[in-house]
């Protein structure tokens, strides 16, 4: 089993989730009290996240460059950047570290691929529901995303960032996610990608009519099931 190695802390809330998964799914296949070797590098958000809102990715490319070389130094065999907004850097890190780094979007196009989706809907900060570097990443898997109007995706880009990056879970927040993952369905999307890791805190398919893709559970299984396979 290869040894995997988690960039985290983007946020450390939902780098939980990717721990647990990865853990949880190793001994699910195999059993008795297995679990996954694996490496956390966990960063200082309010330092990533300044760098990001000044247009600053690259000095974000070389902190978690950085973080991958260190990783990669420990034993990690396979690198996961724990967040779609920082895959962005996801080929800075790869060269950087010599170490395979499975891209997030990769995780999820092959999910929806598996359902046999045509169109779906994304949800996530500003900069992945509206630069390319993510949403041509999922769309190169062969189906078509879709995205809420703008006031929509300024509220959900708001509440990433003022309330589930720091731990707070609002039912009103929850209400108005699940209006725009309404008015995504009504655009035709058959499901709706949680393309930030901390939304899956917030919301889940109890809470919509349409499925929702949780990209940090889909990218942690896919993770352990590589690591499992070599």
């Amino acid at each position: 089993m290869r040894t995997i190695g988690l960039i985290g802390g983007l946020s450390w809330e939902s780098t939980v989730i990717y721990y647990q998964i990865v853990n949880q799914r190793v001994r699910e296949r195999l059993g008795g009290s297995h679990s996954a070797n694996s490496l956390i590098w966990s960063v200082d958000y309010t330092t990533v996240e300044d760098l990001i809102f000044a247009d600053r990715w690259d000095e974000v490319g070389e902190l978690l460059a950085d973080a991958g070389v260190k990783l990669a130094a420990m034993g990690a065999e396979l690198l996961l950047i724990c967040s779609n907004t920082f895959s962005r850097v996801n080929d800075e890190v790869e060269r950087a570290a010599s170490v395979p780094v499975l891209h997030i979007a990769d995780a999820v196009g092959a999910e929806v691929n598996a359902g046999g989706m045509r169109r779906v809907g994304l949800l996530g900060t500003r900069f992945t529901m509206e630069e390319p570097f993510y949403r041509d990443r999922l769309t190169a898997h062969g189906f078509e995303v879709v995205v809420p109007e703008r006031d929509e995706r300024e509220l959900v880009h708001r509440v990433i960032f003022e309330e589930l990056i720091r731990g707070v879970l609002r039912p009103a927040s929850r209400d108005a996610y699940v209006r725009t993952i309404d008015g995504l369905a009504a655009q035709g999307a058959e499901a709706v990608i949680l393309g930030c890791t901390e939304i899956e805190l917030l919301i889940t398919d109890k809470d919509t009519a349409i499925p929702l893709l949780p990209s940090a559970r889909l990218h942690a299984e896919a993770a352990a099931s590589l690591a499992m396979n070599d």
